[in-house]
C-alpha cells in the first residue's frame, strides 16, 4: 500500500554520516519541523547501478540543500560495510566523497515498513519460517515534508536506476503548490505555468497550452 499522505514510518538505526563517522542512533525525526527529506533505498553496497545513483544524489546535493531538503540513503548492508564503501575511491568501485547519511537497515525492518523489501517470509511444508526473494531493498524514493508526511513515492525494480532531476522537480512542484495554492500539470517544471485547482483554472490552462 502507498504511504503517500501518511506519516513516514519511524525508525532508529545505525548510519554513516559525513562519509566517515558511524553513529549508533539515526532517525528522520531529527528533521521534523526543520527540513523536508528525500529518503531513498538502494539494493546493496559494492554493486553496479547503486553507486551511479548515490553519486548522482551527491552531485545534486547542493540543489536539494538550497531547497531545504535533506538527502538520506539506506540499504540492508551494515554500517561497517557502508563505511568501507564510502572510504573506497571511485576508481576502485567506491563512493568516496559522499557526505549525506547512509542508514544501515540490517534487520530489514525499515525497508519492510516502507514497502520496498524484495521478497517476503513464508512457511515451508515443514512449518519452518523461510524467506523467499533477494532480501534487499527495491529502489524506493520517498519525499517527506516537514511534518513527517510522505508527499511522493516511487519504487523501481532492482535493475532500474532513478532520474535524480525528477526528484528535484518533485520538490519544486511541492513548494509551488504550498506557496501559490496552484496545482502542477503534466511535465511541469520550475518557471512554467501551473493552474488554479478549479474548472475555470483548468479550462484556461488547457486553452493556452
Amino acid at each position: 500500500m502507498s504511504l503517500v499522505g501518511k506519516k513516514a514510518p519511524i525508525f532508529d538505526a545505525p548510519a554513516v554520516v559525513n562519509g566517515t563517522e558511524i553513529v549508533d542512533s539515526f532517525s528522520l525525526e531529527q528533521f521534523i519541523g526543520k527540513k523536508e527529506v528525500m529518503f531513498f533505498f538502494y539494493p546493496k553496497d559494492f554493486t553496479y547501478v547503486c553507486p551511479t545513483e548515490i553519486l548522482a544524489f551527491q552531485e545534486k546535493l547542493a540543489e536539494f540543500e538550497k531547497r531545504g531538503v535533506a538527502v538520506v540513503g539506506a540499504s540492508t548492508d551494515t554500517q561497517e560495510v557502508h563505511l568501507a564503501w564510502l572510504t573506497t575511491p571511485k576508481n576502485k568501485g567506491g563512493i568516496e566523497g559522499v557526505t549525506y547519511p547512509l542508514v544501515a537497515d540490517v534487520a530489514k525492518t525499515i525497508a519492510y515498513n516502507y514497502g520496498v523489501l524484495s521478497g517476503d517470509w513464508s512457511y515451508s511444508e515443514e512449518n519452518e519460517l523461510t524467506y523467499e526473494g533477494a532480501g534487499v531493498a527495491f529502489r524506493g524514493t520517498f519525499f517527506i515534508d516537514k511534518e513527517g508526511i510522505v508527499r511522493h513515492e516511487t519504487i523501481n525494480d532492482l535493475p532500474l536506476g532513478r532520474n535524480i532531476d525528477e526528484m528535484i522537480r518533485i520538490v519544486d512542484a511541492w513548494h509551488h503548490v504550498q506557496e501559490y495554492g496552484e496545482v502542477c500539470p503534466a511535465n511541469w517544471e520550475e518557471g512554467k505555468d501551473a493552474m488554479k485547482p478549479d474548472p475555470e483554472g483548468v479550462a484556461s490552462y488547457l486553452a493556452t497550452h
